[in-house]
C-alpha cells in the first residue's frame, strides 16, 4: 500500500506542477506592458530588440542604397554607381547642406570603367543610338567607339536596352535628366564607381 500511495503522491505532485506552469505562463502572456503602467500622458520607449541589432545567421545587415557611396571623390560631383544603377548629385547649389540629390538609373548595355570623368558635350535634344528620342543628353565617355552619357527619354519610359545592341545611353526620368542637366556642364566631374 506504501508504494501505490508514493505513486499517487508523485502523479499528484506532477499535476500539480504543471498547472503552476501553466498558471504563471497564462500570467505573464496576460501581465499589462510598461506602457499601461506609465502614468497618463507619458510614452515609455520599448527596450531594444537583440534580434534587431544582429542579423540572423547567413544575413548581412541591410546598406542603405541612397547613401553616397564612400571613395566617391570630394567637391561637386556627379557620382554613377554601376552596382547600385544609381545617380548622386554633389554639391548642387539648392541642395547645399542636404544630402545629395539621388535617383535610379537604366544602365546602356555599355558600360564606363570605374574612375573620374569630365563632361565632354551635351545636347539638348536628339535621337538616341537605339532609336529613341531623347532629351538632356550629358556625356562624359567613350569606350571602344561607344558614347556614354546620361539622358531621359522624351516619351518618359526608362526601358531596359536591347542586349544584342551596344548602346551607351544611361537613361533616366525626364524630372531627373533635367536635374543632372542644370548641374552637370561641360567640364563637370563625373565619378564612376563600382
Amino acid at each position: 500500500m506504501a508504494r501505490s500511495s508514493s505513486g499517487f503522491v508523485a502523479g499528484l505532485t506532477a499535476a500539480a506542477l504543471a498547472v503552476v506552469g501553466f498558471l504563471a505562463y497564462q500570467a505573464s502572456a496576460n501581465s499589462p506592458s510598461k506602457a499601461d503602467l506609465a502614468a497618463p500622458g507619458t510614452t515609455v520607449s520599448p527596450a531594444p530588440s537583440s534580434s534587431a541589432a544582429v542579423p540572423p545567421k547567413g544575413k548581412t545587415p541591410s546598406k542603405n542604397v541612397t547613401a553616397l557611396p564612400e571613395n566617391s571623390g570630394v567637391g561637386p560631383r556627379v557620382v554613377y554607381s554601376l552596382s547600385a544603377k544609381r545617380v548622386w548629385l554633389v554639391g548642387t547649389k539648392t541642395l547645399k547642406g542636404l544630402a545629395p540629390k539621388t535617383f535610379e538609373v537604366m544602365p546602356s548595355t555599355v558600360s564606363p570603367k570605374p574612375g573620374n570623368y569630365a563632361v565632354t558635350s551635351r545636347a539638348a535634344s536628339v535621337a538616341g543610338s537605339d532609336g529613341v528620342q531623347i532629351e538632356h543628353v550629358v556625356r562624359f565617355a567613350t569606350v571602344d567607339t561607344v558614347t556614354i552619357g546620361f539622358s531621359a527619354a522624351v516619351n518618359g519610359k526608362v526601358a531596359t536596352p536591347d542586349p544584342s545592341k551596344r548602346t551607351g545611353g544611361i537613361r533616366m526620368k525626364r524630372e531627373d535628366g533635367n536635374a543632372l542637366w542644370t548641374f552637370a556642364t561641360i567640364g563637370s566631374k563625373i565619378v564612376v564607381v563600382q
